[in-house]
């Protein structure tokens, strides 16, 4: 029996899918079969009523969604709908004209009633109406919808690029992952397009208005002409008949076209996406009690006046005054107060009063507090929470615990990152307002206040919201406070990689991969070599911002080479050339051919003669001080052309350049011509040593 139940289910949701796909195609065949197949009375009206029922939809769905691309369907909707108005008219004029001397109920029981019921069968006052429901239609709404739906397209376009820098910028720091990034992609480019079609769509809702009047006339005036010659009526009664169904047909037809014209409205000038429309309105309009207060008074002091309507005034007056009230007392309501925890009545020092070092603190001023209260929406915590996530992807090993404090010695704004307790970087953020941070080459002025990033040292300004879409279409990578916070922590974190790795740290890494490789690992730590020697091995290549995620070649390297040798700084030399198609895809990324800066050759030989393992000389500090300065110099030039700055030096003095050159040039990376893999070719780009 369940087999059979699941056979129907199936087969139900094939013919579901298959219906679904043919609803397009057998509206669009329906719509033109009216404009050229003469409709009887009773199916003039089943359209008009359905017509008059998908306008009333889609107006809801706009009211209720709570952003644009919520309804993103809805420039099609607009042409469907668009085109079944107009079928309709057409219809119903082929009607009209060639029934119409029959009487009011020629073209069927709707447009009867909309033109006998709704407007006393006066066919004068219909056509105000009409002409009234036409100008808001046209001049009001459909014209300030086109306006809005015009400049969010521009718009949107424009800041396209600065949204998806910020986009990149997130994915950077660690906030969002790949697949939420590619999501945020997909979502900017579909907000575009949606805006573009948005622009496009408007027309027909204007040319949908102008064809409505046109259609008017046309009938109004044929049926005149058919009315009085064909059949022989008399003006009057010609009037009667012709134009009360014409002016009903128009209505009939103005009618939802004005409430599609309004749900266009509402979609493209969509503010926010906490709420729908009517939550929004509700809570931006009537939550303060004052504005409430004083709306009461005024409707009070109006309803006293002699000669006004005093129920009505006074009345709205006591609504508006009760809602008020409410809404003060509302305010009045003291905050929450959190239990603390109960103090020593004694007063005695204790050990609970002796705290351990934080080993990665992050301390805010009392102003940002609030960014880590999930009350007030602070989504710091979550961001931190990622940051750690994209380390532990990117790096190779989980960090400790980000443990955040409120100090009140800092700026209200300022804040300080911590590493065992030492100050390791600090700055200051501004919640509610943006960072505009020039990728380079941006010249448009802002109004905001100049300042650097402090992650990487770019000019930036702080701007308000007001600014951002300005900042964006200019070309700036504009992100948040939280974003500027959590960007931070991640390269510093990158940076002080090595630090982080703590014998704790390095102990759940050897657990994580006895899970993984149980054998593997056994037989290296702490047989070949304790935990200790393998913590250094590690640091010393995150010192040089080598990732550690290839444990497993880290621990077959130190496998072959540790019945050999025992020292971290040896293993760690073998470990990189393991490593060496990592490092280098990791500096250059996926070219094989390696532009390279090289050392001059008498210089080189000088260094080998000083920094050699077996040298017995040292190196003269001038000539220290010469090649720091080069190498900076050269690092630079290299970045400008966007091209990696890696210094290939002997295997002899590898280790001894890379920390000759670590402070000077940081970001200079140091590979030795066994690090280069067989699969790469190199290209000599600067000398290092002619510049000098």
């Amino acid at each position: 029996m369940n087999a059979q139940m699941k056979i129907v289910q199936q087969w139900m949701d094939n013919n579901v899918g298959w219906a679904k796909g043919l609803a397009a195609p057998l509206l669009v065949i329906t719509v033109l079969s009216m404009m050229v197949l003469p409709l009887p009375p009773w199916l003039l009206d089943t359209f008009f009523s359905l017509n008059i029922a998908l306008a009333l939809v889609v107006m809801m769905v706009s009211a209720y969604m709570r952003r644009p691309l919520d309804f993103s369907v809805f420039p099609t909707v607009l042409l469907l709908t668009t085109l079944l108005r107009l079928s309709l008219n057409v219809a119903s004029t082929r009607v009209v004209l060639m029934e119409g001397h029959t009487g009011p109920g020629a073209a069927g029981a709707v447009i009867e009633a909309f033109g006998h019921f709704l407007i006393g069968g006066n066919f004068a006052v219909g056509f105000i109406v009409f002409a009234i429901l036409v100008v808001i239609n046209f001049v009001v709404i459909t014209k300030g919808s086109e306006r809005i739906a015009e400049v969010s397209a521009r718009f949107t376009l424009d800041a396209m690029p600065g949204k998806q820098m910020a986009i990149d910028a997130d994915m950077g720091a660690g906030l969002i992952d790949e697949v939420e990034a590619k999501r945020r992609r997909a979502e900017v480019g579909d907000e575009a397009e949606f805006f573009g079609s948005m622009d496009g769509a408007s027309k027909f809702v204007r040319g949908d208005a102008i064809a409505g009047i046109i259609i008017l006339f046309i009938n109004i005036i044929g049926g005149l002409i058919i009315g009085m010659v064909q059949h022989g009526l008399g003006a009057g009664e010609a009037a009667d008949s012709y134009i009360l169904l014409a002016v009903g047909d128009a209505l009939v037809a103005q009618i939802p076209s004005l409430l599609i014209s309004v749900a266009a409205a509402m979609v493209v000038s969509r503010v926010g996406k906490d709420a729908d429309l009517g939550g929004q309105i509700v809570g931006q309009m009537f939550t303060s009690s004052k504005v409430l207060g004083i709306t009461a008074a005024i409707l009070f002091m109006l309803g006293v006046v002699p000669g006004m309507p005093h129920t009505v005034f006074l009345a709205f007056a006591a609504v508006i005054g009760a809602l008020a009230w409410s809404r003060l007392k509302d305010e009045r309501k003291p905050a929450p107060v959190e239990a603390q925890a109960p103090v020593n009545p004694e007063g005695e020092a204790t050990w609970d009063d002796l705290q351990p070092v934080d080993l990665l603190g992050l301390e805010l001023g009392y102003r940002l507090i609030a960014m880590v209260d999930k009350n007030k929406q602070g989504d710091l915590l979550t961001r931190i929470k990622g940051v750690r996530k994209k380390f532990a992807q990117e790096v190779g090993f989980l960090p400790p615990a980000v443990h955040v404090r409120d100090n009140l010695e800092l700026k209200p704004s300022g804040y300080r990152i911590t590493l065992r307790g030492v100050v390791v970087g600090e700055g200051e953020v501004f919640p509610g307002m943006f960072l505009a941070i020039d990728p380079g080459g941006v010249n448009t002025p802002l109004i905001g206040t100049p300042t650097t990033d402090p992650a990487f040292g770019l000019p930036a300004h702080w701007i308000e919201d007001k600014q951002r879409e300005n900042a964006q279409m200019a070309g700036f990578t504009v992100v948040d406070s939280e974003t500027v916070l959590a960007t931070h922590l991640s390269h510093l974190m990158q940076v002080q990689a090595a630090r982080l790795l703590s014998r704790t740290e390095t102990q759940d890494l050897v657990e994580h991969v006895t899970r993984l490789a149980p054998k593997l690992i056994e037989e290296v730590v702490p047989k070949m070599i304790s935990v200790a020697a393998f913590q250094k091995v590690l640091q010393l290549l995150l010192e040089e911002s080598v990732h550690v995620r290839d444990i497993r070649t880290i621990i077959e390297s130190i496998a072959e080479h540790a019945p050999s040798t025992t020292d971290p700084v040896e293993l760690a030399r073998r470990v990189r050339i393991a490593l060496s198609p990592a490092i280098v895809q990791q500096i250059y990324g996926s070219v094989k051919e390696l532009e390279v800066i090289a050392i001059e050759p008498g210089l080189e030989r000088l260094l080998m003669q000083a920094l050699s393992p077996n040298a017995t000389g040292a190196l003269d500090p001038g000539v220290a001080d010469m090649l720091s300065k080069s190498a900076t110099d050269i690092a630079n030039q290299q970045e400008e052309k966007g091209v990696p700055a890696c210094l290939l030096v002997p295997d002899a003095i590898r280790n001894a350049m890379a920390r000759l050159l670590r402070r000077s040039a940081p970001r200079l990376q140091v590979l030795s011509h066994s690090e280069i893999p067989e699969t790469h070719l190199i290209r000599i780009g600067p000398i290092l040593g002619e510049l000098a």
